[in-house]
């Protein structure tokens, strides 16, 4: 940058040296066309970009190149504005009283240099997560696609508090005196955003322990729904209403979560009632049938099957069914054990056997109607 400025006051020193017309005049003129010609600069080198350098770009079997072309990209153009400005500013003479705006529109040049290089390590930090993705993705390292958009984050937020920083700096004030300060109310800061903090802590539990990664389906407290985005304060989730809930990162990290996404099979739990009216050899074919049908379906999981006549029920005859489907997705999932479900009903009406409904029988008894001998005892 100091270099920059170097070439900066020697250029106004040669454009101050020509003498044509009035000073006042000519130094405004010369600042207007000045910035006129950064202008067109900044037209003509869009159009570079666009329609030569991209296409190049575009062509090459990396994406390292195009990444730091869109970095670069805006940030030269508006390099190109602030240093027609900075020359401008420089040609003309500006009032110093009763404001010095001569001090002014220097510190304001300064700040836009320092926001303009601290634009380009901002985009930067994508070439940053490109690549260490790219490495991460051919080993064994825990960072993942949460992990990564975390890290981007914080050095993302790192780079604009030095901006900041930088430009405090320039308008004059001490950064030890600041750095000093902010110790002091560190301890306020602390308690005030003790939330804050939990929550943060939070995320780095849940990002280190990994219990669910985006696009997961989860479920915790009475939350259900899909992860959507994992931040420093809170995790997104998509309910199956579509509502978007923020829960915070440190209530996930202290409770219980269910994670769906992880289930290597889905299970299927049934109890099959049939009326009392069946025998013992229906019940036998009826059970052995039905295991046989869950050992042939290709979409039921062979490891653990489960199909026996279990209760005499208050209403029924109960035969339970108990096995894993191999998919986990919800609405493969449902149409097996739809299938499942009709091939049961087709085993008990094959059997001529009925399915059972709760119900409940009324005995009636008849008195005997008294004797006449009986009678007149009575009377």
């Amino acid at each position: 940058m100091d270099g920059l400025q170097q070439w900066i006051e020697r250029l106004v020193k040669w454009i101050n040296s020509i003498d044509l017309l009035d000073g006042d005049v000519q130094r405004y003129i010369v600042a207007g066309v000045i910035i006129f010609i950064c202008l067109v600069f900044k037209r003509l080198l869009g159009n570079l970009l666009t329609r030569t350098i991209t296409p190049l770009v575009k062509r090459s079997r990396t994406n390292f190149d195009d990444l730091l072309l869109g970095c670069l990209r805006r940030p030269l153009d508006m390099l190109v504005v602030i240093i027609g400005l900075a020359v401008a500013l420089q040609i003309v003479t500006l009032p110093t009283k009763p404001v010095n705006f001569n001090h002014f529109s220097s510190i304001f040049i300064k700040a836009l240099f320092t926001f303009n290089f601290a634009w380009v390590f901002y985009n930067a930090v994508a070439i940053l997560e490109h690549t260490v993705a790219h490495w991460a993705h051919h080993t064994d390292s825990p960072l993942d696609e949460n992990l990564l958009p975390f890290i981007r984050k914080i050095i993302r937020g790192f780079i604009i508090i030095i901006a900041i920083v930088l430009v405090i700096q320039n308008l004059g004030y001490s950064i030890s005196g600041l750095l000093a300060s902010l110790g002091i109310g560190g301890l306020a800061v602390a308690l005030a955003a003790q939330d804050t903090l939990s929550n943060v802590f939070g995320s780095v539990m849940i990002l280190l322990d990994r219990p669910f990664k985006v696009g997961d389906w989860v479920k915790t407290g009475d939350l259900e729904g899909t992860v959507e985005e994992i931040g420093f304060r809170s995790t997104k989730i998509r309910t199956f209403a579509k509502t978007l809930i923020s829960v915070p990162n440190n209530i996930i990290a202290n409770s219980s979560l269910n994670n769906f996404s992880r289930m290597p099979k889905r299970r299927i739990k049934m109890t099959i009632g049939v009326t009392y009216s069946s025998t013992p050899e229906q019940m036998r074919a009826a059970v052995e049938q039905i295991r046989s049908m869950l050992r042939e379906h290709r979409h039921i999981d062979q490891e653990f099957i489960l199909v026996n006549f279990t209760d005499f029920s208050a209403s029924s005859l109960d035969i339970l069914v108990y096995c894993f489907t191999s998919t986990t997705r919800w609405d493969e999932y449902l149409r097996v054990r739809e299938d499942v479900c009709l091939q049961i009903m087709d085993i008990i009406a094959a059997l001529g056997m009925e399915m059972a409904f709760p119900s409940r029988s009324i005995y009636i008894q008849h008195e005997k109607p008294a004797t006449a001998a009986n009678q007149g005892v009575e009377s």
